[in-house]
């Protein structure tokens, strides 16, 4: 077991899934959080729109922090990048991209995804030190969009388009050159029991590692 919070680039390596616990309160947060990282999900993001997400920030980064790359989503202000820093948070999502937040993570060393929808915001938010981009919201933005920026963008350009991405499309927009793809309501949402979250997360994870195998064998291929 790693003694260290993953880095971004290693816990998508490991599984390029992002969960999204958006309405987590802290006495759930720990159980819906190993349930997802024991079926083998590897980042997962409290938006700091849940109730008290600090409290859900620290305490999953207690149980899960050696095997997950734990953080906050809708990330609005260089102050709370500060505050998910000191809750043991180490990643920032945010659902814009305000050069004053990119900045403020950059400085506390944690990687920053800012969301982004434009070519125009893309560059300027990897100009600022965005570590990879959240095409938000996803579902206005499809697969050959995708393809579209990645023609354009620096070739080490990471992409994790969120919303409206499920295991029905998973395979275009691995295809299109995303590097992950953030998941909400298709894995957590108030109200959902831990068991059929942790059969959501079995299932999503199944359909990644299908996807992700027929690339490999593609690869080989076609070498």
């Amino acid at each position: 077991m790693a003694e260290r919070m993953p880095t971004l680039d290693e816990a998508l390596e490991a599984m390029p899934l992002v969960a999204i616990l958006r309405g987590v309160g802290p006495e759930d947060a720990v159980e819906i959080a190993r349930r997802l990282v024991d079926e083998g999900i590897t980042i997962v993001e409290v938006p700091l729109n849940s109730p008290e997400p600090y409290k859900s920030i620290e305490a999953i980064a207690g149980a899960v922090g050696e095997r997950a790359l734990v953080g906050a989503g809708t990330v609005l202000t260089p102050d709370q990048v500060t505050r998910v820093k000191a809750a043991g948070g180490r990643l920032i999502v945010m659902p814009h991209s305000d050069p004053s937040v990119i900045r403020a993570a950059v400085q506390e060393g944690l990687p920053v995804v800012p969301g982004v929808m434009t070519p125009t915001e893309a560059f300027a938010a990897l100009a600022n030190g965005a570590s990879a981009l959240k095409l938000f919201p996803g579902e206005l933005i499809g697969p050959k969009i995708v393809k579209a920026l990645m023609a354009v963008l620096p070739p080490d350009t990471k992409i994790i388009p969120t919303g409206g991405v499920d295991a029905g499309n998973l395979a275009d927009y691995w295809e299109a050159g995303v590097s992950g793809v953030g998941v909400g309501s298709a894995l957590y949402k108030p109200g959902k029991n831990p068991e059929q979250v942790e059969a959501d997360a079995r299932a999503l994870v199944a359909a990644m590692r299908r996807v992700l195998e027929r690339a490999s064998s593609s690869r080989v291929v076609t070498s």
